[in-house]
């Protein structure tokens, strides 16, 4: 069973983008929002984190907020909210980490 996992707080306040990570299954996909889009800071270790993970066209991140936080996020595949629909219909199962 495939899961999209939703990622919204900062990976810079918690260990939640690090569990995410340990948890992820080979077809799971993650997207990042809000202030976890700042994960994908250049040489941040979040970023080194999620290289490591190397998810490939796995990682997803809303396009609004890189734009919010003028991040490139050009790791991450950006969506918008209409492809974020599609994402959570594509997998399984939706888990957000709260």
């Amino acid at each position: 069973m495939t899961t999209l996992h939703v990622i919204a707080h900062s990976p810079f306040g918690d260990e939640r983008l690090a569990s995410c990570l340990r948890l992820l299954g080979a077809d799971d996909g993650l997207l990042l929002c809000g202030d976890a889009t700042y994960a994908l800071k250049a040489g941040s270790e979040p970023l080194q984190m999620l290289q490591a993970a190397n998810l490939g066209p796995r990682l997803f991140a809303l396009a609004e907020d890189l734009q919010a936080r003028a991040l490139d996020g050009t790791q991450a595949i950006a969506v918008d909210y209409l492809a974020f629909v599609e994402l959570s219909l594509h997998y399984d199962k939706v888990n957000s980490w709260l």
